[in-house]
């Protein structure tokens, strides 16, 4: 989807006669629904203008041109892109980012200091963000990747901005960036126009532009080769036993055929440490080798950004979010992935969401229309917020409707925790989740470690141990009863959890601002080694396991002894949203702790703030 595209020359001509901006104005509505602000239409007026002087001084008569094209199945739209051939007649596109940045400092690694948005911010170098641009499309569009691929190249223009022999955005650290993807400044006019004239000077180029529209969403060969090489060799992924079983599931149904006239939709219900993520990895893996459009998305931010992670470079484009899928073509994905589906839902929409372009389609329907085969992996009593409705049921009701046929697979195999159930079911059965039968924890005939510390510094030291002993194996987690604040000044994190003489910080909050070096986010708290220092939430650690788990259990849930139940306390929780749920707090914090309590592996050390609580724990033991 664009805003605009067209002739070169009726381009010109609406930008000479103030008109394009209104014209993006009016496409811009009548796409989303909204109107754009007043800073975006200043955008547009001012650069717009910029960059039709850089192509009349090129001589351009016979190109296409793109403005605001949006990438597929992404948020993120190209300022500019102009279609032409070279001399010896190739088909080429370049992407032109356009910046109306007067000054910026460097930032770390890739990134820059700028005054936008009303504030100084750290953002992408913008050879960084373009290449990034140009890299997705190549990966991703068939008109770069197919066959007779349109040459994409991308440049960054910052007509506003005279860079100095010193200047912060040339820095050593963004060299390579700049080389593959060139910066130009305010006093480079005539260098972004030969720029532009090397690829594009023979013309020719509305055929190009409707080839690019022509042709469709599909990741590259290349890209799915490299996803999958990533997950094969990582040895954390391999399949045992009943996971294989619900892996061939899935695999069969690929292999009879993915253009059904009845969508097939497959649900793979289990409790924690069962393999549900292993699966879903190796599925990813298997289908991406064999060629499939398939995509692995997640509620959680922590979850996916920390596959991103590890699969690194450009293959993390196919790892999203449930709420990547609004306004998404029907069918375009061949199988989607959804893990941790218990946390979908009921729209996509966003607090950051605008009014006039809120969604009322169902998340959980956004996510079967937009695959042949929509794979969901559930554990139904690990919802933990109000807003998420994720549910067995839920996912079927809604296939039902849309006339789906539906397969079911219950992993009931415990793979964590020293591979027996018995420590989960136990949580669950002291939690008051389920009846189950194990009913006293018995320390001398269960392999798995469980020990209730004294005091939180005795609890930190364990784990602090186990992670010298294996690096990052270990991590300290809470129940959210203390506020999570933004970092100081300096980018050092508040010692917000404080339990007398006690006092951690929480994961980093980045909050729009610099953490200081060394300090990771908290989106990769699972992943940076350094995170054995801050305490995690149920946020950031759902979906992951370690060898070892230090849980703090808070007030926002005590046992009473005069009434033999749990008793949930909002006033002592710190989740504004949690805390509001009303009759539903007391199971979402049950829900939180059993997740916290059956992270772990090979042992759950935890310490609790009310000692009542602990006494019924211990009750519970022998």
């Amino acid at each position: 989807m664009e805003l605009y595209s067209g002739h070169i020359d009726q381009f010109i001509a609406q930008t000479t006669q103030n008109q394009i901006a209104s014209l993006l104005q009016e496409s811009f509505f009548n796409y989303y629904g909204r109107h754009p602000g007043d800073a975006e239409v200043r955008s547009w007026k001012n650069s717009l203008r910029t960059i039709k002087d850089v192509f009349e001084s090129s001589g351009f008569h016979d190109h296409g041109v793109f403005l605001e094209y949006e990438l597929p199945l992404a948020s993120q739209r190209l300022d500019c892109m102009i279609c032409g051939t070279d001399q010896a007649k190739n088909e080429n596109a370049v992407i032109i980012e356009l910046k109306q940045w007067e000054s910026c400092k460097a930032g770390l690694s890739d990134k820059v200091v700028t005054w936008t948005g009303g504030s100084n911010r750290e953002v992408l170098h913008p050879s960084v963000q373009v290449g990034n641009y140009a890299a997705y499309l190549e990966d991703n569009h068939l008109a770069f990747h197919g066959e007779d691929p349109v040459m994409l190249s991308a440049c960054a223009y910052l007509h506003n901005y005279p860079i100095s022999n010193n200047d912060p955005i040339i820095a050593e650290q963004f060299s390579e960036y700049i080389q593959k993807y060139p910066l130009f400044g305010s006093e480079n006019f005539y260098s972004i126009s030969q720029y532009l004239q090397h690829t594009l000077s023979n013309g020719s180029g509305i055929p190009i532009l409707e080839k690019i529209q022509q042709r469709k969403y599909a990741p590259s060969k290349k890209l799915l080769f490299q996803v999958s090489k990533v997950i094969k060799e990582n040895e954390r992924y391999d399949l045992l036993d009943d996971q294989l079983i619900a892996f061939d599931k899935v695999m069969t149904s690929v292999k009879e055929g993915l253009d059904r006239k009845k969508k097939r939709v497959i649900l793979i219900k289990g409790g924690p440490g069962t393999g549900k993520s292993v699966i879903a990895i190796n599925l990813m893996a298997e289908l991406s080798s064999q060629g499939f459009n398939v995509q692995y998305a997640t509620g959680s931010k922590a979850f996916t950004e920390t596959l991103r992670k590890t699969i690194g470079g450009r293959g993390k484009a196919q790892f999203k979010y449930f709420n990547s899928y609004i306004n998404a073509e029907e069918n375009i994905i061949d199988v989607l992935i959804a893990d941790e589906s218990h946390r979908i839902r009921s729209t996509s929409n966003s607090r950051y969401t605008p009014k006039a372009n809120r969604a009322s389609t169902p998340q959980v329907e956004e996510l079967i229309q937009v695959s042949k085969l929509p794979v969901f992996f559930i554990d139904d009593l690990q919802a933990v917020r109000p807003g998420e409705i994720g549910s067995s049921e839920y996912i079927k009701e809604t296939a039902q409707r849309l006339r789906c046929e539906i397969l079911e697979y219950q992993l009931d195999i415990q793979f964590r925790c020293l591979g027996s159930d018995r420590f989960v079911q136990w949580i669950d059965n002291t939690l008051e989740l389920r009846k189950t039968a194990e009913k006293i924890w018995d320390s001398e005939i269960n392999e798995f470690e469980f020990k209730i510390l004294d005091s939180p510094h005795e609890l930190y030291a364990e784990i602090k141990q186990k992670n010298n002993e294996v690096p990052n194996s270990a991590r300290m987690v809470a129940g959210y009863c203390w506020k999570w604040s933004n970092p100081n000044a300096d980018g050092t994190l508040v010692k917000d959890v404080v339990i007398d003489d006690f006092a951690m910080t929480w994961e980093g909050k980045d909050s729009g601002g610099r953490l200081a070096p060394g300090i990771p986010p908290a989106a990769l708290w699972p992943y940076e080694p350094a995170a054995v220092s801050q305490i995690g939430s149920i946020y950031t650690i759902q979906g992951f396991e370690f060898e070892y788990v230090g849980v703090i259990i808070g007030k926002d849930m005590v046992y009473s002894f005069d009434e033999y139940h749990w008793e949930g306390h909002p006033e002592n929780s710190a989740d504004t949203v949690v805390k509001r749920s009303g009759d539903s707090f007391l199971n979402l914090v049950k829900n939180t702790y059993r997740v916290l309590l059956s992270r772990a592996l090979k042992g759950c050390y935890v310490y609790f703030v009310d000692k009542e609580t602990e006494k019924f724990f211990r009750t519970r033991m022998c």
